[in-house]
C-alpha cells in the first residue's frame, strides 16, 4: 500500500517498447519525476533506474496484455497519467508481413482494450512521418499534408492511428509522427548503410536512383525524448486529439550527406551520379536473387521510393510544446564516424553489418584503399 500510494504521487507512466532504443532511453527520462512501468517482450533494460518495473508481455496474446495490465491496475491503480505507445513491427524487406497487422494494429487493439478498466490521462503513439506524401524541395510538411503510406510499415500506422482515434473514448490521444532517428553512433539503418558503402568503396556508393538533391528529414534521438518528456508534462494543455510532426529543420540531401561522409571517411570529395530506376531496380533485383555474395540492403521495392522528400513544418510542436530540435545531423555526422574509425568491427556489429573479410585483419591505414 505504500509503494501504491508513492507511485501514485509520483504519477504512473506506462511505456510499450521500453527495451528498444526509444524506449530505453525514454524511461531513464521520465524516472526523474514519474514512476514507470515498462512492456516489452523481453521485460526491461539491462540494469533499469529505479523505480522502472519491468512486465513481459506479448501484444499478439490478449492473454498475456489482460494479464500485464491486471498485475498493473493491482500494483498501480487505475489510473495512469500517460501512456507511451512505442511498441510495433518494422523490418526492411518492404514485403506485407502479418506481423505489422498482428503486432502493430491487433496489437494495438488489445492494449487499447485492456486500457479500458483504466483511467488514461493521454495515449501517445508513435507513428512515422512516411505516414504523409512526400513533398518536394522548398514545400514543407505539415500535420494536414495529405497521408499517402507507400509500403508496409507506414501502411500500418495509418491503420493504427485510425483504429486509435476510433477506440480513444474520451482519453485525450497524441499521434507522433518522428523523422528518421538517429544518435552520436548512428544507429540509424538507412544511414548506417550509406556509410558503410563509402568506408567500404562500394562502386554502388557512387550511384543513386532518383535526384540527389532531395532527402529526409532526421531528429536525434535526445531531442525524441526530450519531446516525449514535454508531452507528458503538456498533458492536461493539449487538445483531445494531437498529430503532432516532430523533426530538425535543416534536410540533408543525398548528395550533401555523400560528400560529407567521403571527406570525413576517406578525405576526399564522393562523386555521386544518378542513374534511371528502370537500370537500378534490375541491378537491385539481380543482386538480391544471386545465391552468392550476401544480401543487399538496397531491395528492388526501394528503389521507387529513395528520392522521397520529406522536410517537415514542426510550427505545432514549437507552439504547444515549446520544443525544437537543438541537434543537428550535420554537427552530429563527425561523431558517427570517429566511432566507426575508432572501433570498425565493434561498430559492424553494433549496426549488425557484415563487416569486410580485410577489416579483420588489415591496419588502420589500410580503411579505404578498394
Amino acid at each position: 500500500m505504500e509503494r501504491e500510494n508513492r507511485d501514485s504521487r509520483r504519477g504512473v507512466i506506462l511505456v510499450t517498447g521500453s527495451s528498444g532504443l526509444i524506449g530505453t532511453s525514454l524511461i531513464f527520462r521520465l524516472t526523474e519525476q514519474f514512476s514507470v512501468i515498462g512492456f516489452d517482450r523481453q521485460a526491461a533494460v539491462p540494469h533499469p533506474p529505479p523505480n522502472v518495473d519491468g512486465v513481459s508481455v506479448d501484444l499478439t496474446c490478449e492473454e498475456s496484455v489482460g494479464q500485464a495490465l491486471t498485475y498493473v491496475r493491482e500494483r498501480y491503480g487505475e489510473t495512469l497519467a500517460s501512456v507511451v505507445h512505442l511498441a510495433a513491427y518494422y523490418d526492411f524487406s518492404g514485403k506485407p508481413s502479418p506481423k505489422y497487422d498482428d503486432i502493430t494494429v491487433k496489437g494495438t487493439a488489445r492494449l487499447l482494450k485492456g486500457l479500458k478498466a483504466f483511467q488514461v490521462k493521454q495515449f501517445t503513439f508513435s507513428s512515422t512521418m512516411l505516414v504523409h506524401a512526400p513533398c518536394q524541395p522548398g514545400q514543407r510538411i505539415n500535420e494536414k499534408w495529405p497521408l499517402e503510406p507507400t509500403w508496409a510499415y507506414p501502411e500500418s500506422k495509418v491503420k493504427t492511428e485510425n483504429l486509435i482515434l476510433a477506440e480513444r473514448g474520451s482519453t485525450p490521444v497524441v499521434l507522433v509522427r518522428i523523422a528518421g532517428v538517429y544518435t552520436d553512433r548512428c544507429r540509424s539503418i538507412p544511414l548506417a548503410h550509406q556509410i558503410q558503402r563509402i568506408y567500404e568503396r562500394k562502386f554502388v556508393s557512387h550511384v543513386f536512383p532518383g535526384h540527389i538533391a532531395h532527402g529526409q528529414a532526421f531528429l536525434h534521438l535526445d531531442d525524441l525524448v526530450d519531446m516525449f518528456v514535454r508531452l507528458v508534462h503538456h498533458r492536461q494543455q493539449l487538445p483531445p486529439t494531437l498529430p503532432l510532426l516532430v523533426g530538425e529543420a535543416e534536410v540533408l540531401s543525398y548528395d550533401e550527406l555523400q560528400h560529407q561522409f567521403g571527406r570525413l571517411i576517406h578525405s576526399e570529395e564522393w562523386q555521386t551520379w544518378e542513374i534511371p530506376k528502370t537500370l537500378a531496380r534490375g541491378v537491385a533485383w539481380l543482386q538480391d536473387a544471386l545465391p552468392f555474395g550476401g544480401r543487399p540492403f538496397i531491395k528492388p521495392w526501394m528503389i521507387d521510393h529513395a528520392d522521397d522528400h520529406y522536410a517537415l513544418d514542426i510550427t505545432q510542436a514549437r507552439t504547444l510544446l515549446d520544443w525544437e530540435p537543438k541537434r543537428a545531423l550535420r554537427n552530429r555526422l563527425p561523431l558517427m564516424i570517429r566511432a566507426l574509425k575508432a572501433d570498425p568491427l565493434a561498430w559492424y556489429r553494433e549496426h549488425k553489418l557484415e563487416p569486410p573479410s580485410w577489416s579483420t585483419q588489415a591496419p588502420q591505414s589500410r580503411i579505404g584503399e578498394w
